[in-house]
């Protein structure tokens, strides 16, 4: 069974650290995807970590998990709310899919509080900084070891 997990990052994540610190802290993508990896590699899972702010390369990455993947990590961020092409996507990956979100959404503007991904997804982490990125891979993980 495939080791490799995909972690998917939406528009702007580009801009972790320097956009609105007060809503998504101050870490950058760059200290995310290595906390991620480092995560990873304690579960023995293998990372592809992506980030892009168009819709069709992050539909591309997660067709192209459907080849390799044991699991995907999506963070949409503002694809959330209006990919119904990214839920398309998703819906043909068998594998667990674990969504997540820095800030607490639901505390936020209503336009947030719908989530086209969590149709599909298997859990939602949201609220938890980026340590949701962690505690994702924390149950990827657990997901993949139970499926064996």
């Amino acid at each position: 069974m495939s080791r490799l997990i995909y972690i998917l990052n939406g528009p702007n994540l580009n801009l972790l650290g320097k956009r609105q610190p007060q809503i998504y802290g101050h870490e950058t993508l760059a200290d995310v995807e290595a906390e991620c990896r480092k995560a990873a590699a304690g579960h023995g899972l293998e990372v592809r970590f992506h980030q892009s702010n168009r819709e069709y390369e992050i539909i591309d990455w997660i067709h192209e998990a459907r080849e390799s993947a044991a699991g995907i990590v999506i963070n949409p961020a503002a694809f959330t709310h209006t990919s119904v092409a990214i839920l398309d996507a998703l819906n043909t990956f068998d594998p667990p899919v674990i969504e997540v979100h820095i800030s607490q959404v639901h505390k936020r503007e209503a336009f947030r509080h719908h989530s086209y991904v969590s149709h599909r997804a298997d859990a939602v982490m949201a609220g938890f900084g980026t340590q949701g990125y962690l505690l994702a891979i924390e149950r990827l993980a657990r997901l993949i070891n139970t499926a064996k």
